[in-house]
């Protein structure tokens, strides 16, 4: 298969400066890994990369775009100066996305940054949301109608261990595998969904399909053991950015980390027949989104 990491010598976030060929990279579903550049967690910070930072029952801890802290653990002053250090990575995010994909400067809506201190490795979870496994993100409660899911990761972690990644085939190639076994869209099942509460809006039948390929993907033991992959170490002291919508990855080992997400409208891609929405209508033959579509009784 083609690589699935584009490696970029940068050593300043200054330094990037946006190419067609990246954004052709990302929207192909590779991941743009640069190893030299790291987010600077200052000296009076350091004390606040251990797991403790994070609060009993809690996945991440989170900074909204409202300044609130989530999930977090520590003292009144920590989770202070935790907030601005969260802070300070989101904008450090934002203006490098913008320089390095300019294509979509001024059209990506922010998301919650998050911290997560706690050891990939130690996790216990389900099969469904077990991040160990194979996948493409898909959001069970929240339909996106095609919304892009772009994310930019910093590797902190003070003992220089790195993230370790599985990254997988072409999203096409893992659609055409797994779509004949998913189950058909049903209307009515979205309209009971929603009715219930248990979606935020009505599911369209692309975030059927997504959710059918993000379980379909974990459930395949063989899959998970055999299909196309590369190990892939994310050095501490490194960034990387993906449609996590697009490319197949698993998070196998690693801690601490800062990630940040940016949604980007349907179609305002550099290239939108490269993305998962056309791959899968493609793939499908019929609308999956909007007036007409997810008809299915």
């Amino acid at each position: 298969m083609q690589s699935p990491i584009v490696e970029l010598d940068f050593t300043d976030w200054r330094q990037a400066h946006g190419r067609p060929e990246w954004t052709a990279a990302v929207e192909s579903g590779q991941v743009l890994y640069f190893p030299r550049l790291g987010f600077e967690v200052l000296p009076d910070e350091k004390p606040l990369l251990r797991e403790e930072m994070l609060a009993p029952e809690s996945r991440n801890v989170s900074l909204g775009a409202d300044g609130v802290l989530k999930g977090a653990g520590g003292t009144a002053a920590e989770q202070r100066q935790l907030a601005a250090m969260i802070g300070r990575f989101r904008q450090q995010a934002q203006q490098f996305v913008d320089a390095l994909l300019p294509e979509y400067r001024g059209q990506l809506r922010v998301a919650p940054t998050s911290f997560r201190p706690r050891q990939v490795e130690t996790r216990a979870q389900s099969v469904r949301a077990d991040d160990q496994r194979l996948h493409v993100d898909a959001f069970p409660s929240r339909p996106n109608y095609g919304e892009r899911i772009l994310r930019v990761f910093a590797n902190v972690n003070p003992a220089g261990v790195p993230r370790v990644w599985r990254v997988g085939d072409a999203f096409e190639a893992v659609a055409r595998q797994f779509l004949p076994r998913a189950k058909p869209y049903r209307l009515w099942q979205a309209q009971v969904l929603n009715a219930l509460h248990v979606t935020k809006s009505l599911r369209s039948e692309y975030d059927h399909l997504m959710l059918q390929l993000h379980d379909l993907m974990k459930f395949d033991e063989v899959y998970q053991k055999s299909g196309t992959q590369v190990s892939v170490p994310f050095a501490a002291g490194s960034v990387w950015v993906c449609y996590s919508d697009q490319a197949t990855h698993a998070v196998m080992s690693g801690q601490y980390m800062m990630e940040q997400t940016l949604y980007l409208p349907p179609g305002r891609e550099a290239n939108p027949q490269a993305s998962p929405l056309a791959i899968l209508t493609r793939l499908v033959g019929r609308p999956l989104i909007g007036v007409g579509a997810g008809t299915a009784c």
